[in-house]
């Protein structure tokens, strides 16, 4: 038989059989001795030992469309970021680090603020002019009276989605509110420090609907771009990718202090958002002071 992972805990991986049942399987030993280590998202071919406990063995790994490093995950769609219009407010610098997290790795992004409900017309304006050209889909909601909720189901239906972002900011919520058999546990903001208790422990996928998964992923308040080389941030930046022929130093331009860059022309000009560049020239300045051994 063929299934999906979509959970992994203490040894057991949790296979869904792409019908309505779920297995509790070991992996074979052969993986560990290959170094190959399940993934949720993983799609399996596995033998149940146990039809009516649900109790099976994986007996080989199919092969991956993808795989993600953090959260460690494999044959992932796309990734719907969340961050709150209010309570917290949205942490641009962190968004964009994770839409250039997911760049790196070739993934579609769609961004959802979530809490329109504590937010204004002009706030919803604002971000939308910062993220209309950066490559990103971008939806406003409220998980609490389900305002908005119908456009992102047109985004999930028939992918395998990733469900990031902050803590506190509705990610459960939403994840109750698409599939409330879910039955997750929600948690509330701290007023006093203004972020939210960590209430995912772990990755896991929910069959929302056919062929429509959807995976909810601890909260995050960081993200640090290890692996990525200064000079090649810009790649990243889709919107960047226009101006870059009215650069002097043309692709050797990273768009900071160069004195004749089309990137930063079109910042001056309001075509590029001043917070994304704004962010980016963080970002690179953060990755060039890092030492390289």
């Amino acid at each position: 038989m063929t299934g999906k992972i979509i959970k992994g805990i203490a040894g057991f991986y949790y296979v869904h059989d792409h019908q309505n049942k779920v297995y509790a399987c070991k992996a074979k030993g052969v993986f560990r001795k290959r170094g190959i280590k399940p993934l949720v998202g993983d799609e399996v071919v596995f033998s149940v030992l146990d039809q009516e406990a649900g109790e099976g063995n994986i007996n080989e790994i199919l092969p991956r469309k993808n795989e993600l490093i953090r959260p460690a995950s494999a044959n992932v769609d796309q990734a719907l970021v969340v961050f709150a219009m209010k309570e917290p407010e949205p942490n641009l610098n962190l968004l964009d680090r994770f839409l250039v997290m997911m760049e790196m790795q070739q993934i579609p992004v769609a961004i959802c603020f979530n809490k329109m409900d504590l937010g204004q017309e002009k706030d919803w304006l604002s971000y939308e002019e910062i993220y209309k050209n950066s490559g990103c889909q971008v939806y406003f909601l409220s998980a609490r009276n389900g305002r908005g909720i119908q456009q992102v189901w047109e985004q999930l239906r028939g992918k395998t989605t990733i469900l990031a972002g902050p803590s506190g900011v509705g990610k459960s919520s939403l994840t109750n509110l698409l599939y409330p058999e879910a039955g997750m546990e929600t948690g509330t903001v701290s007023r006093k420090i203004q972020r939210g208790k960590h209430t995912t422990r772990h990755a896991e996928l929910f069959c929302v609907a056919e062929n429509t998964f959807l995976m909810d992923t601890p909260g995050f308040s960081f993200l640090c771009l290890e692996e990525l080389e200064a000079a090649r941030l810009k790649d990243y930046f889709p919107e960047f990718y226009h101006y870059k022929e009215e650069c002097r130093f043309g692709e050797d331009c990273v768009h900071v202090g160069e004195p004749v860059c089309g990137v930063k022309a079109a910042v001056k000009d309001h075509k590029i958002s001043q917070s994304r560049y704004d962010n980016y020239v963080l970002m690179y300045q953060e990755q060039k002071g890092k030492r390289r051994y």
